[in-house]
């Protein structure tokens, strides 16, 4: 196969004109130009094999490392999408613990209210019997007052009947 491309190349030089290589002599200025000893000259079929084999080499895995890349990209993508689920739920779950500390502290405080509120219910009930047993108290001191009074009207009463009255003559 070797010598069918040589003999390509052979036969190609033959026919073709030396074609532009860009060579080092081309590209810089006069002064300072290196000049090439030979030319080189290739046949499009030997470079198209070339190509097509440099090609059929390279493409298979260059495919398939794109392939590894689309699907990177696409774990990529889940990835974040599952960690910005994730970051979701501990915001989610810090609130709850907010939460939960507000539900705590409120529960605290309605049982400061609930035991106010049985205070207040108790003072109410013994400000109640106070003034219940004041009332008793100030009727049953009126009471004594009044039978005092009574008695001494009473004492005054007999003691008016206790003195003499002096006898009518008739």
């Amino acid at each position: 196969m070797e010598t069918e491309g040589r003999a390509d190349e052979s036969s190609s030089s033959q026919r073709d004109p030396p074609q532009n290589t860009g060579s080092y002599e081309d590209s810089q200025p006069a002064e300072k130009s290196v000049p090439i000893e030979e030319a080189i000259v290739v046949d499009r079929k030997a470079i198209e094999k070339l190509t097509e084999g440099l090609l059929s080499h390279y493409l298979p895995d260059l495919y398939s490392s794109k392939q590894a890349l689309l699907e990177l990209n696409q774990n990529q993508v889940i990835l974040l999408d599952t960690l910005d689920q994730e970051v979701t739920k501990f915001r989610e779950c810090n609130s709850l613990l907010d939460l939960n500390s507000l539900f705590t502290e409120a529960k605290f405080y309605h049982g400061k209210l609930v035991n106010i509120r049985k205070d207040m219910i108790m003072l109410h009930e013994k400000t109640t019997k106070l003034k219940k047993r004041a009332l008793k108290l100030q009727q049953q001191r009126q009471k004594e007052v009044m039978e005092k009074e009574q008695q001494r009207e009473k004492e005054l009463e007999r003691e008016r009947q206790l003195i003499a009255k002096p006898a009518q003559r008739t």
